[in-house]
């Protein structure tokens, strides 16, 4: 099965290729540093002992910031590597974590790939975010002696009804990690269902909720929003393709009763900035790009922000947030960083890869769950219209995310148990 595995994978590599070519006419970055899609980094001359972290792209880079810390407490001797898929994940790394941490690609699921990646950086062990299991990387870890954990683990019941149809193959993958670390005790019983060992399947809590806001975020955010002044905000984050039409329907209705409106979209991809600016100016909008660097004053209809590394600090500044990728089957985003801001949070109905957290939130009142444009306008104007629902709705999203912290001191002492024996 594996043979068959890697076969078809690089029968697959051209068009991987062109995908990755025609992402990079979108976003140039794209085109930079291939020699580490394919293993072909510098070897590492230190003999210092080696963490590696996977983290595929931004969502994992953020969720990883408190395990990274507690990792550089608990092995100061060690040095930390960070592995991404994505010029913007790299991107949030080197902004996170500068000088303090390594960091390349990591290769395409290759074996010659693999084993120059692991023979060139030589990991004590390695820490996977999320599910990314990749079956060559996990059976050459394996074969190399690298133990393995998987962190922050979701397995949705559709994804365990696909891996059950490789159901040797996927058995052996799993029985190989010593440390699954799972979001939810149901992702336990997933991976339990797959033929995961019991004692190395632990449900510990999603990391996502141990978010870390600057220090200075709610005084930039304030900062940002006196010059605004008492103009309404609503920041649609993380959009897709197909989902800012819809918003900028809404907003036209939101209008109708509040005509100071400023929307702040943030697309989800730099590549498309572009199109974004240009759909709202399209739509007769008052269009201002963050990078013009010009003051968002009273005309502004629309902000766009094309920068990166600010979207604390817009929904700081935002009175009602909708996360982006949940109008459009793309399956949402982390909706974490606006609740803990206390921002009354509004979701669309495809919020499939935060399953668990969003549904928690919509159980205890702190989201709305709309299924289009109209709903969205009419669930904007009540919140608008209803200062203290706001805020009951942000204590109730900040209250669920204190609750819920301490999954990165679990997984570390879980850690210290199954992989490094207490040393």
């Amino acid at each position: 099965m594996k043979a068959l595995y890697s076969l078809l994978f690089y029968l697959a590599l051209p068009v991987i290729l062109l995908r990755l070519v025609w992402r990079g006419i979108k976003a140039p970055d794209y085109f930079k540093r291939w020699n580490e899609r394919f293993g072909h980094i510098a070897t590492r001359e230190s003999t210092t002992p080696l963490i590696w972290v996977h983290a595929v792209s931004v969502g994992e880079a953020e969720a990883c910031r408190p395990l990274i810390s507690g990792l550089q407490q608990r092995y100061p001797a060690h040095q930390i590597l960070i592995t991404t898929m994505t010029p913007t994940g790299s991107s949030r790394v080197k902004s996170l974590f500068a000088e303090s941490v390594l960091h390349v690609y990591l290769p395409y699921d290759l074996p010659f790939a693999i084993n120059r990646f692991l023979r060139a950086m030589r990991p004590q062990f390695g820490i996977i975010m999320e599910t990314e299991l990749w079956p060559n990387l996990i059976i050459a870890c394996a074969d190399q002696k690298i133990p393995v954990v998987i962190a922050n683990a979701r397995l949705s019941t559709r994804s365990t009804r696909g891996y059950q149809k490789l159901s040797k193959f996927t058995r052996q993958m799993l029985q190989s990690i010593p440390l699954i670390a799972t979001q939810t005790q149901t992702d336990r019983e997933h991976f339990l269902q797959l033929g995961a060992h019991k004692t190395t399947v632990h449900a510990v809590g999603n990391l996502k909720y141990e978010i870390v806001l600057p220090a200075s975020a709610m005084e930039r955010a304030e900062s940002m929003r006196s010059l605004w002044g008492s103009r309404p905000v609503l920041i649609a984050a993380s959009t897709h393709e197909g989902e800012e039409e819809q918003i900028l329907d809404a907003a036209r209705k939101i209008r109708s009763q509040f005509k100071e409106l400023l929307l702040i979209l943030v697309p989800r991809h730099p590549e498309r900035f572009d199109r974004v600016a240009a759909l709202s100016r399209k739509a007769g909008l008052t269009t201002l790009r963050r990078s013009e660097g010009k003051p968002c004053h009273s005309q502004v209809q629309v902000l766009v922000v094309d920068t990166m590394g600010e979207l604390t600090f817009f929904y700081g500044a935002a009175d009602v947030a909708f996360i982006g990728g949940t109008l459009v089957p793309h399956g949402g985003h982390n909706l974490l960083e606006a609740a803990a801001l206390s921002r009354p949070i509004i979701t669309g109905p495809h919020y499939f890869n935060f399953l668990g957290v969003t549904r928690q939130f919509l159980q205890q009142g702190a989201a709305m769950e709309v299924t289009n444009s109209e709903q969205l306008a009419d669930s904007v104007i009540t919140l608008l219209s209803t200062p203290q629902l706001r805020t009951e709705m942000g204590e109730a999203g900040r209250k669920l995310i204190e609750q819920s912290k301490g999954a990165s001191k679990r997984l570390l002492n879980l850690i210290d148990i199954h992989i490094c024996h207490g040393q």
